[in-house]
């Protein structure tokens, strides 16, 4: 990846007053049912065009290392991008809250030397978001946007993100998904041909953050555990991308034989829903500090991205 974190976020903070860390936004505005996981707590319009808003990453989140480290995991940046995409459009640009809000493609970029490391408590980041490529319906109703995010803690950026989302009614939605609308909590039990990779290969903390299994020589998206508080926070009819994202990580980290355990930056692009089953392949190629990755299922390419390390 060749974004430069600084770049993007050289610009200051333009509100009347600071940003606030108290309490969480209403997990409505960000489609979580937990409380715990929503992490926003302040989202307003900022003086230049854009919106700021504030994240509070906790070292008690499930993504959090158990081994010592004092480093968020990767993927906090790119769930924060999620909250960011489903609540300005929803408090800014009055797309329906009944709206599915479809993610279409996203990257991330982390500098690894300006990263704050977790001390105590939470990590209070700073977000500063521009929304742009406004799609409309002829009614003039949003149908889409993009979002580029640049982070900061303690004033000094370390990580932008980014990404395209569609939002569809309804009805539209049902028509795309033809029939695949129900949602697909609880999982069924897993194949017993099915077997997992050792956690401590993957880089999570145990056997229930585990995404993929191994039938053969195939790599599987298979998660462990279907009521896993952050990857299951609630149901959805079809895979996630933040749980395609982690499988991807998890069999770089596996193929490599443990090398590429921490991603700096990434691309995912979703060209069709990945659905639950049959199970999708998930294919990777690491190459020095690089790993292309895809997941197939049912023949054909349903997504794509790569992984930079450093």
């Amino acid at each position: 990846m060749k974004t430069s974190v600084g770049d993007a976020a050289r610009r200051t903070t333009g509100g009347a007053r600071p940003l606030s860390w108290s309490r969480t936004v209403a997990r409505e505005l960000v489609h979580r049912d937990s409380v715990a996981e929503v992490l926003l707590t302040d989202v307003r319009r900022a003086r230049n065009g854009g919106y700021e808003a504030a994240a509070s990453w906790s070292r008690s989140h499930p993504t959090f290392p158990r081994d010592g480290g004092d480093l968020h995991s990767p993927l906090m940046i790119v769930e924060t991008l999620r909250q960011l995409g489903i609540y300005i459009p929803l408090r800014y640009f009055a797309v329906s809250p009944d709206a599915r809000l479809l993610i279409t493609d996203l990257f991330f970029a982390l500098d690894p030397s300006a990263e704050p490391r977790a001390v105590s408590g939470a990590t209070g980041v700073t977000c500063l978001v521009r929304a742009g490529e406004v799609r409309r319906e002829l009614d003039g109703t949003v149908c889409g946007l993009r979002l580029q995010v640049s982070y900061l803690a303690g004033g000094v950026p370390f990580a932008q993100a980014g990404g395209g989302a569609r939002f569809l009614g309804a009805e539209r939605y049902a028509t795309v998904r033809a029939g695949r609308t129900e949602p697909a909590a609880p999982r069924p039990p897993r194949p017993a041909d099915v077997s997992r990779p050792d956690p401590r290969s993957l880089g999570v903390a145990g056997a229930h953050d585990v995404m993929i299994g191994t039938d053969g020589a195939a790599l599987l998206v298979e998660p462990a555990d279907a009521r896993h508080p952050f990857f299951f926070d609630h149901a959805t009819d079809h895979v996630p991308g933040m749980i395609l994202l982690e499988a991807a990580r998890q069999a770089a980290a596996l193929e490599s034989r443990g090398i590429l355990l921490r991603p700096t930056a990434g691309r995912l692009k979703a060209a069709r829903f990945v659905e639950y089953s049959p199970a999708a392949r998930v294919l990777c190629v690491p190459h020095h500090a690089t790993c292309v990755f895809r997941f197939i299922q049912d023949g054909e390419q349903k997504a794509f991205g790569v992984f930079d390390y450093q």
